[in-house]
């Protein structure tokens, strides 16, 4: 198997130019179809699972390229071609990328909300520890208990609620990002 990034150069054989590489371009050079998927999947095409190695060459391919939609060219020999396989390939890629956008976004949506959610419970046990400190008059043992619990509890949580929402939700961006804008790709089969 090899999958070499390919230059997303254009040559114009009637002018004679050849032309720079799109902004929004990714082209990948492949021997067969069976380079993007993996060599463990024995299904056809449109069930199959992808390559690590074609996601992770996509992955790399994608890193420097803005934000938007991303044209996917993957060149192929004249010989190895058939429109018929390229048009499931197409509606295969198309449904991964957008399966996963839709996984990475419930999952961002996820830390989130339940880093927030952290945050808000560990500030709510630092106000009870607070009330309970100020509000009552002696010393007990349950009171010296609830504020023992309570205050270390209400600084781990908010501690963890950031944690959540500023690193954790930072540690899968890369992955967000690569599969929002494979998401929107338009994929072509060309030759080289």
């Amino acid at each position: 198997m090899s999958i070499k990034p390919g230059t997303g150069r254009k040559s114009d054989k009637t002018m004679g130019k050849i032309q720079l590489p799109v902004e929004h371009e990714i082209s990948l050079w492949l021997d067969t179809y069976d380079d993007i998927f993996s060599d463990f999947d024995p299904r056809p095409y449109s069930e199959r699972a992808l390559s690590d190695d074609f996601l992770a060459e996509a992955k790399r391919a994608t890193r420097d390229k803005p934000t938007g939609a991303i044209e996917l060219k993957l060149l192929l020999p004249e010989a190895q071609r058939n429109i018929n396989q390229e048009n499931i390939i197409k509606h295969r890629l198309k449904e991964h990328f957008q399966k996963h956008n839709r996984e990475f976004k419930r999952k961002r949506k996820e830390l989130a909300l339940q880093g927030i959610a952290f945050v808000l419970l560990g500030v709510a046990l630092m106000f009870i520890a607070s009330l309970i400190l100020f509000k009552t008059g002696e010393d007990s043992l349950g009171r010296s208990f609830l504020i023992v619990l309570f205050e270390p509890a209400g600084w781990f949580l908010f501690w963890e609620g950031l944690n959540l929402v500023i690193f954790e939700s930072k540690k899968i961006q890369p992955d967000y990002l690569f599969y929002d804008k494979m998401s929107r790709s338009q994929t072509q089969f060309n030759t080289y």
